[in-house]
């Protein structure tokens, strides 16, 4: 059952098309990422989901709600985690979670909230004396202190140590797990393959593509990495040769093998042990989220 309907949305900004035709749909209880470049549309597209801004064109329907017509009634079933806080240094964590739930007819237990988020102990801080990671955590609280059946999060683990995102990571699987559906946008590939049930990629004001993170590497047929180092010399011809081999590189005494198929690992092994030829240090790199990025957005730095 989808909780949010998008059909051709379209945002101008002057001679720029920020948005342009965009259609999709978030399905209850899934948590659903959109990815793209630095200028890509996200953001405006997400604020027209939440009612912060009109689209110029097409139709928008989140929680069966008309963002623009319906705002007051939109915000009481949703949560918002911003990019960035706007918390004040001297806040206290107790009191900013006591100030949003007064904004909301309903919110739910404040000390049950910051106990489940690991804030009890930090109840009583300034906002300005917590970690990023802790900063993070009551950010999402924030976003939940109303209850909400429907939770955006923007760019969530920005500037987090790899321990304080996985932390992050199983916070948003247990909110998912609670019936919520989780609508993420994030810069990190791998937080998108491991989170997401469906990712939406979006470049230059279009959807490119969207599905599961499986489907999507599948389907675009990235290659497989094979990446080893070798003692003495070896014709590269005799590797690319190969059955699934589409190419090899060499840098030094690494080689790297580009291809697809079950029996390519096999079939390289094979190869070199043919020729005599000792090798170490082998690995395999599967297929990624991030290959399936750069393949359809290209390499170029964004502004």
């Amino acid at each position: 059952m989808p909780v949010i309907q998008v059909e051709n949305l379209r945002k101008v900004y002057g001679d720029v098309v920020a948005v342009d035709n965009v259609s999709f749909q978030v399905n209850e209880g899934e948590i659903f990422g959109m990815v793209g470049p630095n200028g890509a549309g996200k953001t405006t597209t997400i604020e027209c989901i939440e009612g912060l801004r009109r689209p110029d064109g097409g139709d928008v329907h989140t929680l069966d709600l008309n963002p623009q017509t319906d705002g007051y009634a939109l915000r009481e079933r949703i949560g918002v985690q911003p990019q960035e806080s706007a918390l004040s240094d001297r806040v206290r964590v107790w009191e900013a979670l006591d100030l949003y739930a007064s904004f909301y007819r309903r919110s739910v237990d404040l000390n049950s909230l910051m106990e489940q988020l690991g804030l009890t102990e930090k109840s009583k801080a300034y906002f300005d004396k917590l970690s990023g990671g802790q900063k993070q955590r009551l950010s999402i609280a924030l976003a939940l202190v109303n209850d909400p059946e429907l939770i955006f999060l923007d760019e969530l683990t920005t500037g987090l140590d790899p321990q304080a995102r996985r932390v992050m990571w199983d916070l948003v699987k247990n909110v998912r797990d609670k019936g919520k559906t989780v609508f993420l946008t994030t810069h990190y590939m791998e937080e998108a393959e491991l989170l997401c049930d469906r990712v939406a990629i979006m470049d230059q004001g279009r959807i490119v593509a969207m599905d599961t993170p499986d489907n999507l590497i599948r389907d675009l047929g990235v290659d497989t990495r094979i990446v080893f180092t070798i003692d003495g010399d070896l014709e590269m011809d005799s590797l690319r040769a190969l059955d699934g081999v589409s190419r090899v590189e060499r840098s030094s005494e690494h080689i790297v093998v580009y291809g697809q198929g079950e029996t390519l690992v096999g079939n390289v092994v094979n190869a070199l042990t043919a020729n005599g030829v000792r090798l170490r240090d082998l690995r395999t790199e599967q297929p990624t989220l991030e290959d399936v990025f750069l393949n359809l957005t290209g390499r170029e730095m964004r502004d």
